[in-house]
């Protein structure tokens, strides 16, 4: 990242910084390794800037993965969701400014944010690997810190199965770019009060990597 201009760079553990190019068959791949998050100190438009060059190289398509907590009390850390739905829990987004009509439109209809043609493929590539995933809504909070027990309540009573600190800017953009977009979370804790003791970065890391090979497998597939 640090050799592409306008590109942030995020000092993050379990954030490479690689810009990865390649192929799976037929399909050429853009692969980010690492993403950037507004708690990191980056305004919005700096978090989603690599969309809007995605775009304009051609992009069409778009997968985010995340790793997030678990509010769903049938969920257990481990476990990968198809994203259904967001919920903005911050009061700004990537869109605020003047707008730019040569990338979309003033007004974004986010009725479908994540694509149901996608969320089928999904569907019936993970049934056919025999992968036993969750389906939810994921919230978005701004973090840095692990919500408190109060805020993990607020959330799950607003229809949060699972609640993280990423994905919902870029979904935003993505969509405003006219990107067909899939989400797909890890589950690798349980949010505050839904778990016995404190978390722990390096928790999240492990869980993560455990499930990696059943996400990247699935990625793949799709």
């Amino acid at each position: 990242y640090d050799t592409i201009p306008g590109f942030p760079v995020s000092s993050l553990e379990g954030h490479a910084g690689n810009l990865v190019f390649g192929t799976i068959g037929e399909y050429n791949l853009m692969v980010m390794q690492g993403r950037f998050h507004s708690y990191e100190g980056f305004e919005m438009k700096e978090t989603t800037y690599p969309l809007f060059m995605m775009k304009m190289m051609g992009v069409t398509h778009l997968i985010v993965t995340n790793a997030c907590g678990g509010i769903n009390p049938d969920f257990t850390p481990g476990d990968l969701m198809i994203i259904d739905d967001f919920i903005n829990g911050l009061s700004t987004n990537p869109l605020v400014g003047p707008n730019d009509e040569r990338f979309g439109p003033r007004f974004p209809d986010m009725s479908d944010p994540y694509t149901t043609e996608f969320r089928d493929l999904a569907r019936t590539v993970g049934k056919e690997l025999d992968i036993d995933y969750k389906e939810g809504v994921y919230a978005f909070f701004q973090g840095p810190y692990y919500e408190t027990r109060a805020e993990i309540k607020m959330y799950g009573r607003l229809g949060a199965d699972a609640i993280g600190m990423s994905t919902v800017p870029e979904t935003i953009v993505s969509n405003y770019l006219g990107m067909k977009t899939l989400g797909i979370s890890c589950i690798t804790n349980m949010a505050t009060g839904l778990r016995d003791g404190k978390h722990s970065h390096a928790e999240v890391v492990e869980i993560a990597n455990q499930a990696s090979m059943k996400l990247t497998n699935w990625v793949e597939a799709i």
